[in-house]
């Protein structure tokens, strides 16, 4: 018999003999990690023992593939991949990451490769860190995966400048991604840099390592027409020089239609059942399954519903793909300045199945893992087929696609009469309900669903049937901050506040350094900076007479500042103090100053916040500002200030003096803020700090500062914008059913895009920790509120008509899956180490309602808050069977539900009274 599903030690059912005392001992199971359906790659053996040494993970196992799937070790296989992309999680973090996937029913960890995170430097590589990826492809190897190398150099990724080095800009003569020689030695070297490595710490497949996939290039195919021949011949050369390092597993391209034969391409979107490659003998494969999408500041974040997720999926699979990957699994967070441009936030949350901070996001992470082990009982029938599946007509918006050793008559039953069969049927009317006949049965499908049906007869899943638990953050990444929804002050503090102390310096405008120069014009952003900061002043002075003071007077006008074009920030400055500044990309601007008779110092801040990660020509993109700076509405006309002596300085004056790092604070003259401090822009804030206690990750709510950046012990966290999203668009609830669209499922309107950052548990000490802000608004540092991240409430509402659990399902000797027709299970558990403290409510019977508002109806068994109650509460996980057996039947002939909330705590939490209902 195979491996189950789920646990070796299953959710437990109570025998329906068994008297209530009896029953209440079984209700309680405390689950040991989840095992795969399979063993890492079904026939492949992990080897234990598998080291930092260069020990073997695997034995040493071939990859190739045919019209059908991937072929690993000789076997076909259908494959389940999450991304998961190293440096924005820490090395810390990548242990329990990749274990969470892997019990989620994952065979494949995807992550791309960061070219500007290894290349800081020509020249000068950097693999440490959170750019550790010999470990980290070591730690998926040790966990049984396989692992998914998209070398790119070309990322996009909403990574700054898309992975590009800022330095390969400046190589004379280059052109990103086209028929360039300059361009091409560089990628070429890069490449071959990164297999080369992967090749000398035995990673390959066929080495007995985990990879067993690569990319080149990433979404070419978007942009190649823009090149013309070029690019045409650029897309060749690539797909050539990628081949030619002989790594011994398949390359893919993704978007790419007109890959080369020996080149797998894939498909990148939000729905991928309709992709066909542009060839027979290849696979169909999903390179990135948008199952979240990314947010900018001032916009309301994007979600994705777990059931239009798991359809996209199952139809992907029922229409004959076979490896599909999640962009993102786990999306984690944008530390330093890596968030991409232009105006990306610094969390890359994306909804993802696992959230920033590490923590699993139910339903979404539990909905899928049913459907990854429901589709893994159809992996033989599905690998079986070697030509397409059958395809029923069910009705007019109702198909089947059958996958079966045999060939079988879909109108009588089936029992015995294949040693594989699976079955695929979906309803893709997003309004209606759908009663289908197949195979001798009726079966009920939900709107834009898809049910699975291992055997070909027993439905195990259903797309829109949710059977997991949802859960609710303590701190929720689209909640309002804690100061966002108290009046701001600065007074006598207590509460949840961070600090009571904080100390203050400010940052001199414009000139403040000896490395400053001048020069006549205005100089493109990056060709100055090389992108070692956000900022980059350009100083100038204007005298103004007094005619042009009367002639402002007589007419009751003022001046402007013009530039045509600006990106992203623009902070105007008229002697030290701020007269106005402007948000977008390549936007104008027109701002009105108050000049004085006589020189006025006029200083233009450029602010970048994340290099242009996406399009062609990305080495002409720049920033900064373009075409005519002038002055007008002055009395003998405008002045075309373009063309003038500007003088240049890089950076704040505390960014170089590392007035964020603890070594550095002498560097700085820091004074004690009281509490009727004027808040003024342009100042650098700090205080001390003790971390929370636990080991949990954290949260700090930057709410009530503007923008800026913040650093932890010396580590920038981010970048920081209480940014507001617009009052409108987020609709009060949201659909799964129909198309989905990244502007659908919206949330967040009328409050900041980011309120919450993530502090990586492991950069924090007990006590003594230094915060740092650079403030350029003038933000309040008193209302700062620090929280550990957790899942505090957790409820599920599971029908006595639910299917069984995954794990009643096996497989025999042959293959062919089975089940035993037991009760329905009511799931639930906290995060790890964390315990089930009080059960808020229970209910069974017909109780109403949703999670966030159960209430009792009219059938209720009275017991079920105790059952319950005695079953799970300082239980980390517990599973209760829906059966009259459970609860007595409290209503005759009518179909009952099981509702149950439940509170979450760290472990040492006392456990609360309960209030009875």
């Amino acid at each position: 018999m195979a491996a189950s599903p789920y646990p070796t030690t299953p959710w437990l059912r109570p025998p329906p003999l068994m008297g209530l005392l009896g029953l209440l001992l079984l209700l309680l199971v405390c689950l040991s990690p989840s095992i795969p359906l399979v063993e890492a790659a079904g026939v492949l053996r992990q080897v234990v023992g598998g080291d930092d040494d260069g020990g073997t993970f695997f034995e040493p196992f071939n990859v190739t593939y045919d019209h059908r799937a991937l072929i690993l070790g000789g076997k076909r296989r259908m494959l389940v991949s999450a991304g998961l992309h190293y440096p924005r999680g820490t090395p810390e973090m990548w242990p329990s990451l990749i274990a969470k996937a892997k019990e989620g029913g994952v065979d494949v960890i995807e992550t791309y490769i960061f070219w500007n995170g290894h290349e800081p430097a020509k020249g000068q590589y950097y693999f440490e860190g959170r750019f550790d990826i010999v470990r980290f492809a070591k730690l998926v190897a040790a966990e049984g995966l396989f692992l998914f190398l998209r070398i790119g150099p070309y990322a996009c990724a909403e990574w700054n400048f898309g992975g590009f080095p800022v330095w390969l800009r400046d190589i004379p003569g280059i052109e990103f991604r086209t028929d360039n020689e300059p361009y091409k030695a560089e990628m070429q070297t890069f490449v071959t840099k990164i297999v080369d490595i992967m090749k000398e710490e035995k990673l390959y497949s066929w080495q007995g390592g985990p990879i067993i996939l690569q990319q080149i290039e990433n979404e070419y195919g978007n942009i190649q027409g823009k090149y013309g021949q070029a690019g045409k011949r650029y897309m060749q050369w690539a797909a050539q020089m990628a081949l030619a390092l002989d790594t011994g597993v398949p390359w893919v391209m993704c978007r790419q239609t007109d890959a080369p034969e020996q080149i797998l391409d894939t498909c990148n979107a939000f729905y991928c059942d309709g992709f066909k490659p542009n060839s027979y003998n290849k696979p169909t494969i999903w390179t990135e399954d948008w199952d979240g999408w990314y947010a900018d500041w001032g916009e309301a974040l994007p979600h994705r519903p777990a059931q239009d997720s798991a359809f996209a999926v199952a139809r992907f699979y029922q229409r004959g793909g076979s490896l599909q990957n999640y962009y993102m699994y786990f999306g984690g967070t944008n530390f330093e300045r890596t968030a991409g441009g232009p105006l990306q936030i610094t969390s890359y949350d994306y909804d993802a199945p696992i959230d920033e901070y590490g923590i699993l996001r139910q339903p979404k992470w539990g909905h899928l893992k049913d459907l990854h082990a429901a589709i893994k009982l159809c992996e033989p029938a599905l690998t079986a087929v070697d030509g397409s599946p059958r395809y029923v007509k069910l009705g007019s918006m109702q198909e089947a696609h059958v996958y079966s050793s045999e060939n079988l008559h879909t109108n009588g039953s089936i029992s015995g009469n294949a040693q594989f069969c699976s079955a695929f049927l979906a309803n893709i009317d997003e309004h209606k309900y759908a009663s289908v006949w197949i195979f001798g049965k009726s079966y009920s499908l939900s709107p834009w669903s898809v049910s699975i049906l291992p055997d070909c007869e027993t439905v195990a899943f259903n797309t829109a049937r949710v059977g997991t638990q949802t859960s609710f953050f303590n701190v929720e990444s689209g909640s309002p901050s804690y100061s966002s929804r108290h009046k701001p002050r600065i007074q006598s503090l207590g509460g949840p506040y961070l600090s009571t102390t904080w100390w203050a310096s400010k940052e001199p405008v414009g000139i403040w350094g000896e490395d400053i120069f001048d020069a006549q014009g205005i100089l493109e952003h990056l060709n100055v900076t090389k992108d070692i900061s956000d900022y980059l002043s350009y100083t100038t002075r204007v005298n103004i007479s007094d005619e042009d003071v009367l002639y402002w007077n007589s007419k009751g006008l003022l001046p402007s500042l013009t530039i045509d074009q600006i990106r992203d920030v623009a902070r105007i400055f008229v002697n030290g103090k701020l007269a106005g500044s402007k948000v977008g990309h390549w936007v104008s601007l027109n701002q009105s100053l108050q000049l004085v008779q006589g020189l006025n110092e006029l200083t233009l801040l450029s602010e970048i916040v994340g290099l242009q990660n996406y399009g062609a020509f990305l080495e002409k993109d720049g920033a900064g500002f373009r075409g005519q700076v002038k002055l007008t509405g002055l009395s003998n006309g405008d002045i075309d200030l373009t063309n003038s002596l500007w003088t240049y300085q890089i950076g704040l004056k505390g960014e170089f003096s590392r007035i964020y790092s603890p070594e550095k604070q002498g560097s700085a003259e820091w004074s004690s803020m009281q509490n009727d401090d004027t808040l003024s822009p342009f100042t650098w804030f700090k205080t001390m700090f003790d971390a929370p206690e636990g080991n949990g990750p954290v949260a700090i709510d930057l709410g009530s500062m503007g923008k800026g950046q913040a650093w932890v012990n010396g580590r920038l966290i981010g970048r920081y914008w209480s940014l507001v999203a617009p009052e409108s668009g987020c609709p009060s609830s949201c659909n799964y059913a129909g198309t989905y669209g990244d502007s659908k499922c919206r949330s967040n309107c009328g409050i900041a895009t980011q309120s919450w950052y993530h502090i990586p548990r492991e950069w924090l000490q007990e006590s003594d920790n230094l915060l740092v802000l650079f403030e350029e608004t003038g933000g309040d540092p008193s209302q700062i509120s620090l929280e550990v991240h957790y899942t505090k409430t957790i409820c599920s509402k599971i029908s006595e008509t639910y299917y069984p659990p995954l794990s009643a399902w096996s497989r025999a000797a042959n293959g062919r899956p089975s089940v035993n027709m037991v009760a329905p299970e009511l799931r639930l558990q906290c995060d790890e180490g964390h315990v089930i403290s009080k059960i808020t409510f229970a209910s069974y019977g017909t109780p109403t309602g949703g999670c966030e508002n159960f209430s009792v109806g009219n059938c209720h068994a009275s017991t079920t808050l105790d059952l319950v109650a005695e079953a799970c509460e300082g239980k980390n996980r517990c599973a209760i069977s829906v059966t009259n057996d459970v609860f007595g039947d409290p209503c005759r002939k009518v179909v009952k539900d099981l509702a149950v909330v439940a509170e979450c705590s760290p472990p040492s939490a006392n456990k609360e009274p309960r209030d009875d209902m």
